[in-house]
């Protein structure tokens, strides 16, 4: 695609997914990483900050993505998927640190 043949509404588009794809795929990294590195054994606070960490990584290099890649139907569907079964797992991992300690 060239320049000349760029829309208002692809350039839109592009950036709705960057940003709500990209909000989604990280909350899920975060989450999960949360989770896991708690569930590991690193104090609650640390694997949060870390997570946090990873986690601006992670939106930067989705912003990206979302742009640089060809497909805009397949990146949304990788980003917001793959946040949703993240954070899904995220949530199954923490109902097993609830079980594990009631």
């Amino acid at each position: 695609m060239t320049s000349s043949t760029l829309t208002y509404r692809h350039v839109a588009s592009r950036t709705l997914v960057a940003l709500l794809g990209g909000y989604a795929f990280t909350w899920g990294i975060i989450a999960l990483g949360i989770a896991l590195m708690y569930s590991a054994g690193m104090a609650f606070h640390d694997a949060e900050h870390l997570s946090y960490i990873i986690g601006l990584l992670v939106f930067l290099v989705a912003f990206l993505v979302a742009f640089a890649a060809q497909g805009l139907r397949r990146v949304a569907l990788v980003l917001v998927g793959g946040g949703a079964a993240m954070t899904a797992a995220a949530w199954w991992v923490q109902s097993l640190i609830i079980g594990a300690g009631a």
